[in-house]
């Protein structure tokens, strides 16, 4: 039995949303997550949730495709001051 993906199927994401905050000798640390989101509408609302309340936050994906490794990620929501994602 061949089984295809078929072009209608969609991939499988990885979409996280991280928020960061300042320490007192000003370095950038994790503050909530890094946290899988369902969906990336989802990511977004989350991200924007906590906008407010850290220094910064962003929400991304990337294609988790086992079979070709991650792929580059696709930032979908930055507000404020986040790491450089490398």
């Amino acid at each position: 039995m061949n089984v295809r993906l078929l072009s209608s199927q969609k991939k499988p994401k990885l979409i996280v949303v991280v928020a960061f905050d300042r320490a007192e000798d000003g370095e950038l640390f994790t503050a909530y997550g890094p946290t899988d989101q369902q969906s990336e509408d989802r990511a977004v609302r989350t991200a924007k949730a906590l906008a407010g309340q850290h220094v910064g936050v962003i929400a991304w994906s990337r294609d988790a495709d086992p079979a070709l490794g991650d792929g580059p990620p696709t930032t979908l929501f930055v507000s404020g001051d986040v790491p450089d994602m490398e």
